[in-house]
């Protein structure tokens, strides 16, 4: 056993051999991971006045959201054959779409189309991620729009928050209010341009802004007017942040292969300020090209730093690639730290897109739905036809040894023209129709047509037989519906 007195402060703690290292306590550090968080969330505080930018995806953005507004407002005024383009009327139960009636019973044509665009834009999320909601959502179009408004009204994103800020005085009141009407007037429009799908748009606009629209029709377009007023007035970047359900799975449908826009952080770190044009690999070997400029937190709408990784928040609208690529030209770096880059384009992997099973299993599922909607409108028929026999009897006997069944037809015209029918009906047996067999129905018409079937009690077995009505359209004869019903007899 060493005899040697061992101290923790004794200077030769480690030089007295065979001696047993005393105790010692260890105190780590801690650091206050709640003030470093507070510096690097990702979720914004109070409201965002992000900065207008200008570039390549932001032209493309606003040429794609003007198309969508233009086309929102205009297709409601577009006639075709006297009648408007694309029409919901709720009291009559038909949808007009570009010369093609649809009734309640056409409705999974309806279904078919709203399940091939959501598949198709699962397709697309796999290439491009969140387009959709940087470039096409209407939600980025108004508040672009509404953005636009205040920055005309109030200045530039520095002197918004200054505003906001400052006292009030008659300055920021004449400001506010000049902003709020401009928005309120937007709304308004944008209410209208929605009710206009339902009830007819050119007397639409006349009675709501001369004030003899009915309760109802007002009712609706003043709802839509406030539902857009706040929406893309105030809640803005919320609506992506916490009310869309896209944001939180948009995410499962990403793979290796997904641009989205992402930040090259193995060339952009370490960040830090420098010169224009200064040599980063000279005179600092551990300073990447990010200047830390903050552009790309600044101009983004929903307030967050794409320097921190792939968010569901980003809403892949560009503004910080183009802001980051106008960085870049200026210090003469290259272009695109932050752009559509997937992770293996970081990588520099190439793999082909068609081995991806996300690919594959979209695809498929758009061209299935394509196929079903295109058989859905071969098969549709310009006639309804149904066929109702009379509860009270099964069949009634005549004084001259025949036997009749009443039957109820209930035949609609699904065109918006008016149309001659023929009516006839077809079995193996003998059968006599007691109706007139030419019918005539006008645009959009259900006629309740009773009708007596006949037949001769000694050429009929007895039970039940299988009989057909037809209504075939006289001058389209391939426009044809038929029905199979029962007739009894003794």
């Amino acid at each position: 056993m060493p005899k040697c007195e061992v101290t923790p402060n004794s200077p030769n703690v480690n030089k007295c051999v065979g001696a047993k290292p005393p105790a010692v306590e260890l105190h780590i550090p801690i650091k206050n991971l709640s003030s470093q968080n507070s510096q690097t969330t990702n979720a914004p505080s109070g409201n965002i006045h992000f900065r207008e930018q200008k570039g390549y995806f932001q032209r493309l953005r606003t040429m794609m959201n003007s198309l969508l507004i233009v086309l929102f407002f205009a297709l409601p005024f577009i006639s075709i054959d006297g009648r408007q383009a694309i029409l919901l009327d709720v009291s009559q139960q038909q949808f007009f779409f570009f010369g093609i009636t649809l009734w309640p019973q056409d409705f999974t044509l309806l279904a078919w189309i709203f399940i091939a665009a959501a598949f198709s834009l699962f397709f697309i999320t796999v290439f491009w991620g969140r387009v959709w909601c940087g470039y096409l959502c209407p939600q980025t179009a108004w508040t672009f729009i509404y953005v636009w408004i205040e920055t005309r009204i109030e200045g530039s994103s520095n002197k918004r928050k200054q505003l906001d800020k400052a006292p009030w005085s008659s300055n920021k009141i004449a400001k506010r209010t000049a902003k709020h009407l401009l928005w309120g007037l937007t709304a308004l429009l944008t209410g209208c341009a929605f009710i206009s799908y339902f009830i007819p748009a050119r007397e639409l606009y006349v009675d709501i802004f001369t004030g003899h629209a009915s309760f109802w029709s007002t009712s609706w377009v003043w709802f839509f007017a406030v539902c857009t007023y706040l929406n893309a007035g105030w809640m803005r970047e919320q609506m992506c942040l916490h009310c869309c359900p896209y944001s939180r799975f948009q995410a499962v449908m990403f793979d290796a292969n997904t641009k989205t826009v992402t930040y090259d952080a193995q060339r952009g770190e370490s960040r830090g300020p420098r010169k224009r044009k200064q040599q980063t690999n000279l005179n600092e070997p551990t300073l990447g090209d990010c200047v830390d400029c903050n552009l790309c937190v600044e101009v983004c709408p929903t307030g967050i730093d794409i320097r921190n990784g792939l968010q569901y928040e980003c809403i892949n609208c560009g503004a910080c690639v183009d802001a980051c690529n106008e960085t870049m030209l200026k210090f003469d770096y290259k272009q695109n730290l932050i752009g559509y880059m997937s992770e293996n384009d970081i990588k520099e992997v190439r793999y082909a897109y068609w081995r991806s099973p996300r690919f594959l299993g979209y695809g498929i599922a758009v061209i299935i739905m394509l196929i079903v909607i295109g058989l859905d409108l071969h098969g549709r028929s310009e006639i309804q036809l149904n066929v109702i026999r009379d509860r009270q009897s099964l069949y009634r006997e005549t004084a001259d040894n025949k036997i009749e069944n009443t039957y109820q037809l209930k035949i609609r015209n699904k065109t918006q023209d008016t149309k001659q029918y023929q009516l006839a009906v077809d079995s193996e047996m003998p059968f006599s129709l007691i109706a007139n067999p030419i019918i005539t129905l006008a645009a959009g018409e259900q006629l309740d047509y009773p009708v007596t079937v006949l037949a001769d009690r000694n050429n009929l077995p007895s039970g039940r037989k299988i009989i057909q009505f037809s209504v075939t359209d006289i001058k389209q004869p391939d426009q044809q519906v038929s029905q199979k019903t029962g007739f009894f007899s003794p």
